[in-house]
């Protein structure tokens, strides 16, 4: 286990999953790579978390997004799942497909995780609170200090990813103005 409010600029496995996709991901990279960091350090900060957990919520926290690039879509949940079990299949971590898969696809629920499924997979609702603590620039902490919510925005700054953001779901309200996005979970 490690201590939970280090800062670790690099982790290699987040490269290693992420380095394939800087082509397809272009000028957004960089800000995926920091919210990917961000994320995964609130994480750390909730709970204490074995080098197994770490793993698996590097895995997720890689792919939890991803299908934003890999289909160029706001419904983005299902690629983002079928890369993450791609990932999984070709590194013989298939016994991880159900939990990793269930990362993905809850991460934005609205409501907490809770219940038989929280208890088989306590992930589940830290993965949710630490990426709801960064989607929501740090006004919703879930839990995660606000000092260090703060020194990790200077360690990975958002290098436009907000913006981004706005702009794909926009475009989604532009044309659904009473539906909530796709990847909204209640």
């Amino acid at each position: 286990m490690t201590s939970a409010l280090t800062v670790h600029p690099s982790l290699p496995l987040v490269e290693q999953i992420l380095s394939p996709w800087r082509e397809q991901i272009g000028v957004d990279y960089e800000g995926y790579r920091n919210h990917v960091y961000r994320m995964l350090h609130c994480c750390f900060a909730l709970v204490p978390s074995s080098d197994e957990d770490r793993h698996k919520l590097i895995i997720a926290a890689c792919h939890h997004d991803i299908g934003i690039w890999s289909d160029h879509t706001v419904d983005y949940l299902p690629p983002s799942i079928r890369e993450a079990v791609k990932y999984l299949n070709d590194h013989q971590l298939q016994h991880w497909q159900e939990e990793i898969t269930l990362l993905i696809d809850l991460h934005h629920k609205i409501r907490s995780i809770k219940g038989p499924l929280a208890q088989q997979y306590p992930l589940l609702e830290i993965f949710r609170r630490s990426d709801l603590a960064d989607f929501s620039l740090g006004m919703i902490l879930g839990g995660v200090p606000a000092s260090y919510m703060k020194q990790l925005k200077r360690q990975f700054p958002n290098a436009g990813l907000h913006k981004m953001l706005l702009r794909a779901a926009g475009g989604w309200f532009a044309r659904h103005p009473l539906s909530p996005p796709p990847f909204v979970k209640w």
